[in-house]
């Protein structure tokens, strides 16, 4: 008797389907998304976004953390399926972005055979914009039906406007929007000093967005930012204070009234840092400028801010930077130690822009 091969034990519809997301903090809604993926894909890739960005309200959890909390709500089996990536985000770059995606996509999903593998891309329907998925027209739209009634961004405010409310949240008003082990996570993430202060953060926007309560529209604030570079060194801040505390920054602030942007960024780096560097010296050597309007850029709301890259002529010596007192402190860093999530809001993304940065990292 011959024997027969063994059955394929089910057949998929691809070969990989794709989710990406921020997963701050996994909810339920991705869960059912995640759960269509693996009925109808052999391997499904998770690409977690903002992975490497600084703690902030927006983004609360880092990558690690959140890996851990997305395990958790799958047993092992569902786990062996599940490949679940750090991407960095690339604010100002399209094209950055989608490289990263197809880049980490194809390493994972990489056939061993001849056959090309079928692979998809899988989101909530009201999440999967037209935009978003003329990124990338070489995979199929795979849409699921939305989880009705959960926000990521209303789980964040309950968590941080109060530490008593969010307790009895993860306690006992959790469960429809959040998954066990995911409230286990945040229990645990609410006992740490991160977790103070981003409470700090959060009071600091309430007050903040009661001042401008009364304006008759929603308030858009102009600054301006100066990245000035010199022999592979670039100026940086370290903010001593709420939002950012103890992360490095573009020096920089608001424009004045009767001030033009150029204007704005010499005086900050002549009052706020007291860079050593004469005003026409710092007009020749300036090598670009560009606005950056990414809409969530800032915690306080819509916030453009127009940056002007400097490029001083390299010398032996950096030049000197006077102490403010009470400001932030300015110091000389090297370009090869620059990570994302040491920097305020979207700073790196803007240093990136003018310096070629790398647009990946090793994973956290």
């Amino acid at each position: 008797m011959t024997a027969t091969p063994d059955a394929e034990p089910h057949e998929y519809d691809f070969d990989c389907l794709v989710f990406i997301g921020r997963f701050q903090p996994t909810h339920l809604g991705h869960l059912a998304v995640i759960h269509q993926a693996l009925k109808r894909a052999r391997q499904v890739i998770v690409l977690i976004g903002s992975a490497w960005q600084a703690r902030s309200l927006r983004n609360p959890w880092r990558f690690d953390e959140r890996r851990r909390m997305l395990r958790s709500a799958f047993d092992d089996e569902d786990n062996e399926r599940l490949e679940i990536v750090p991407l960095l985000d690339a604010l100002y770059n399209n094209d950055v972005w989608v490289r990263d995606v197809q880049r980490k996509v194809r390493d994972i999903a990489s056939p061993s055979h001849a056959r090309l593998p079928r692979i998809g891309l899988i989101g909530a329907s009201r999440g999967q914009s037209s935009y978003y998925l003329s990124l990338f027209p070489q995979w199929e739209s795979v849409s699921v039906p939305m989880v009705e009634g959960i926000s990521a961004s209303q789980i964040r405010e309950r968590l941080f406007r109060s530490p008593i409310a969010a307790a009895d949240y993860a306690s006992a008003g959790a469960s429809h929007e959040l998954p066990p082990g995911v409230i286990d996570g945040i229990k645990q993430f609410l006992e740490t000093e991160a977790y103070q202060q981003l409470v700090e953060e959060q009071g600091l926007l309430d007050q903040y967005r009661r001042a401008w309560a009364q304006a008759p529209y929603p308030p858009i604030f102009v600054t301006v930012s100066a990245v000035v570079v010199q022999s592979g060194h670039i100026l940086l801040v370290k903010r001593t204070a709420a939002p950012g505390k103890g992360l490095l920054a573009l020096p920089g602030g608001f424009i004045n009234p009767q001030e033009r942007l150029l204007d704005a960024c010499l005086r900050e780096l002549r009052e706020r840092v007291r860079l050593k560097v004469p005003e026409p010296v710092l007009k020749g050597s300036l090598r670009g400028q560009r606005l950056f309007d990414e809409p969530h850029r800032s915690w306080r709301g819509r916030t453009l801010a127009e940056a002007f890259y400097f490029a001083l002529r390299p010398d032996q010596q950096l030049p000197r930077l006077k102490p403010v007192k009470g400001g932030d402190h300015a110091r000389w860093v090297p370009l090869a130690d620059l990570e994302p999530d040491t920097l305020f809001e979207d700073h790196f993304f803007i240093i990136q822009n003018f310096l070629g940065l790398p647009a990946d990292f090793s994973s956290p």
